[in-house]
C-alpha cells in the first residue's frame, strides 16, 4: 500500500517550523531529508526515521519496522504523529548525527 499524498502533506505540514525539510518520491513512497541529508521514510502510511542514538534516546520503546516486507534495513517508526514538537524536536536533534549523502558518480 503506498502511502497516501494526503498523509505526506500531513507530515511536512508538522514539520513546517524547520528550515531545511523536502520530500522526494521513490517507488509510491517518500523520502524525507533534512538539510541535505536522508532523516525519514514514509513507507505504507508510517514515519519511519533513522535509528541514530538521539532518536532512539527521544523515542524510547520505539519500534523498528522494515521498509517494506521482508526488508533487512531497520528504521525507528514513529506513532506520535500528532505531536509537533516532539517531531521538530527528533529532527533537530537527529540532523547532526545522520550520514552524509553519497556522492554520485561522475
Amino acid at each position: 500500500m503506498a502511502t497516501s499524498k494526503e498523509y505526506l502533506d500531513f507530515i511536512l505540514e508538522q514539520l513546517s517550523a524547520l528550515e531545511g525539510i523536502s520530500c522526494r518520491r521513490m517507488m509510491g513512497e517518500y523520502l524525507i531529508d533534512y538539510r541535505g541529508k536522508l532523516a525519514a521514510y514514509l513507507c505504507d502510511g508510517r514515519l519511519l526515521v533513522q535509528p541514530v542514538p538521539s532518536a532512539m534516546k527521544l523515542l524510547p520503546g520505539a519500534e523498528y519496522d522494515a521498509i517494506y516486507e521482508g526488508g533487512r534495513k531497520k528504521l525507528l517508526r514513529v506513532d506520535d504523529i500528532d505531536n509537533r514538537e516532539l517531531l521538530t524536536e527528533l529532527f533537530l536533534a537527529m540532523v547532526d548525527e545522520l550520514p552524509e549523502p553519497k556522492q554520485k558518480k561522475k
